[in-house]
């Protein structure tokens, strides 16, 4: 169901009616799918038909009226539900939303606070608990904000929900308190319900049916009959607000949080508490840029008065309080049309199929192309050339393409089919090994496009940093002959890049003749910084699949040269913290072909670094510790943080357990610094990381 796009103006008092009801049976129709079935458009796209009718209605107030969609909270529970009705002792209402920082400024300018709070909007399902002298009574979901479904039994099996509130000498449980919460799914649990899905229906062969995205699957799953299988959700629950209370009257919602955590109800370590409108604008920009650090999905920053008697006096609407706002960020979902699909060759030979589609803008950048990772993944996603499909771009991750929109299709659309050939060199695909998804060119020394990603690859600035090789000039070297492979790289000079047009031009004096232009030049002198570049740069250079950034310093730091490194045997490799041996064997792997170790001959011959430095080796003070960096530190990037622990011979993780020695913990460091208080972990701050690097001696616990 889509009502397209056109200007109001002109439109006489029918037309506009007329207009006002398409507009606002699209979203209701679009609302229920949301909140009580599989949603067929992202929400982006939801919250826009919402402001055209808002606007609508604000352009041309006659329209309005009491049952607007714009008045409305939730949505109805279905006739069909199995679910009992209960009211809520409360509303339940919903948020009006921010889309852009002058909207928030208008917001705080006219709801001036001596302190807000500002939380991560979760995406996930609302619910209403309530609890009688302690006890957990009923569970409802949202509903219409004032009607929601019964669904305690399924409450009661979500691990984060407690029975029964603790009691404790500052806060003593009252007779009756209403508690708000988001349900929701990690992403990490998201995956593994999806992949069970698949095997499930593999094994019964039948067509996979997997969630869109984790709001789905937990909306599904509160909503399932069998117990049984909600345990099997591994559904989550946050609580971020109150509803009706007897016997508890905290003068702030900074207070009431910290009653629900004592009571034993779980609450998000992400809320801060802030005394300025700058302040909120920082922590808005701060998750703008961070909005996959937290342990679950947010679509925005909520921004709360905290003083509730101000709660009370600023009121609400009918729909909204006037003392919270949501603020939005840019879209990651969109729907497009998928104009064809396409394969592109990796360094690795791994061949990925990717939808070329209609130009979108999402998450604050314009995009043509989307992953879909191989042709298992187009074929269990339903995926047709033609499709309207909906594409994910998380933060800098390249988008990739959800699924389609079954209800668009007009009979047009038609499946695709995996070549059976590399596009670049012609060679027969097929998968390395019985079993594997991905299948590749096995033209690994020859084919054009893998030779060219390695030629790119060892010249990002995680390798050599060759700043004159990008894309063009790469596949310029191979088509003109200049390197065979890459062990021809440190052999280029001015007579062999001759042969170059990317590098070349023609001589103005005398156009017959050619010479070296200023990508040439610069080429050049690339080439010749990049012989004296690290050696565990050099090791990431040579495209040993696995080993990145991390293993590689591991390795340079515990064999310190090439030589070491190639006569280790496969279990003293894989015994190197960050390690393991799936990447020894295929370090062994990669040594046993002999292209492979002409590569490493020519630039050690080239003077290429094949060991580290004297002067670089340090010395091994954190070996045999695990060690967790969390939040924002000042001296330190996360990159850099972790290799100040990896070159001392510590292990640098990222979760929190039981073998963790230390956790350094910098701003805003969330639950990892609350678990490892919980386990006992020794928690450093960031002067005492730096002199844990600098051989202090500091107490574990």
């Amino acid at each position: 169901m889509h009502v397209s796009d056109f200007d109001e103006a002109g439109f006489d008092e029918a037309g506009l009616r007329r207009r006002w009801n398409e507009l606002a049976d699209e979203v209701r129709y679009h609302r229920e799918r949301y909140y009580n079935e599989q949603p067929e458009i992202p929400d982006a796209e939801f919250d826009e038909l919402l402001r055209r009718l808002a606007n609508l209605e604000k352009d041309y107030p006659q329209l309005a009226v009491p049952d607007s969609p714009t008045m409305e909270v939730g949505a109805p529970v279905p006739e069909e539900s199995s679910f009992a009705n209960v009211e809520h002792l409360a509303p339940m209402l919903s948020l009006d939303n921010a889309f852009d920082d002058g909207e928030l400024r208008d917001w705080l300018a006219r709801t001036p606070a001596p302190a807000y709070l500002t939380e991560l909007k979760i995406d996930g399902l609302s619910v209403d608990l309530v609890y009688r002298n302690g006890r957990l009574d009923r569970a409802a979901t949202r509903g219409d904000g004032t009607t929601g479904e019964d669904i305690t039994a399924n409450a009661r099996v979500i691990e984060d929900i407690p029975h029964e509130l603790t009691a404790t000498a500052e806060y003593p449980v009252p007779e009756l308190i209403e508690i708000r919460g988001e349900v929701y799914m990690k992403p990490e649990d998201f995956a593994v319900i999806n992949e069970e899905r698949v095997k499930l229906a593999e094994g019964q062969g039948k067509k996979p049916e997997t969630f869109a995205n984790p709001r789905n699957a937990a909306a599904g799953g509160l909503r399932m009959k069998n117990t049984e299988e909600v345990k099997k959700r591994r559904l989550r629950m946050i609580a971020h607000g109150l509803g009706a209370r007897e016997g508890f009257a905290p003068d702030s919602q900074w207070d009431a949080y910290k009653a629900l955590e004592a009571w034993g109800l779980p609450v998000s370590p992400y809320t801060k508490r802030v005394t300025s409108s700058a302040e909120v604008l920082a922590q808005v920009e701060y998750w703008g840029e961070h909005r996959h650090d937290a342990f679950f999905e947010m679509d925005g920053l909520v921004v709360k008065v905290d003083d509730l008697s101000t709660q009370r006096a600023l009121g609400a609407t009918s729909r909204a309080p006037r003392w919270a706002i949501a603020f939005k960020y840019p879209p990651e979902e969109v729907t497009t049309k998928l104009l064809r699909i396409e394969v592109g060759v990796g360094r690795t030979g791994r061949v990925t199929p990717y939808a070329v589609m209609e130009p979108v803008f999402v998450a604050g950048t314009t995009v043509s192309m989307a992953t879909l990772h191989n042709q298992t993944e187009v074929k269990r996603k339903g995926v047709l050339i033609g499709d309207t499909v909906v594409i994910r771009k998380a933060g800098e991750i390249i988008p990739e393409v959800l699924g389609p929109v079954v209800s668009q299709r007009d009979g047009s659309e038609y499946e695709w089919r995996f070549p059976s050939e590399c596009p670049s060199c012609g060679s027969t695909l097929a998968p390395q090994k019985e079993g594997d998804a991905d299948w590749r060119c096995p033209n690994a020394r020859s084919c054009p496009a893998q030779l060219g990603a390695r030629l790119e690859y060892l010249a990002s600035r995680k390798a050599f940093d060759i700043e004159a090789l990008g894309e063009k000039g790469a596949h310029d070297l191979i088509a003109s002959g200049v390197v065979v492979d890459e062990s021809d790289l440190f052999g280029i000079n001015e007579e062999v890049l001759m042969n170059s047009t990317v590098y070349t031009r023609t001589v103005k004096k005398d156009k017959t003749k050619r010479e070296i232009n200023a990508s040439g030049r610069k080429l050049l002198e690339n080439l010749e910084t990049a012989r004296q570049a690290d050696f565990w740069r050099v090791l990431i250079a040579l495209s040993i699949r696995h080993v990145g950034p991390t293993a590689a310093r591991a390795l340079a730091t515990r064999f310190g040269s090439m030589q070491a490194l190639r006569d280790a045997d496969v279990d003293k490799i894989a015994d190197v913290d960050g390690v393991g041996m799936t990447i020894a064997n295929s370090l062994q792997d990669w040594f046993s072909v002999d292209w492979h170790r002409a590569i490493v001959d020519k630039w050690a011959q080239a003077g290429v670094t094949m060991e580290v430095e004297a002067s670089q080796r340090m010395e091994q003070t954190l070996e045999g510790k695990t060690i967790v960096v969390t939040g924002t530190l000042e001296g330190f990037s996360r990159d850099s943080a972790k290799e100040a622990i990896v070159s001392r011979g510590g292990k640098a993780t990222g979760s929190v357990s039981k073998k963790t020695d230390y956790l350094v913990a910098g701003e805003n460091a969330g639950s990892k610094e609350t678990k490892a208080r919980d386990l006992g972990v020794r928690i450093l701050s960031e002067e005492e990381f730096v002199q844990l690097l600098d051989g202090a001696v500091i107490a574990e616990h």
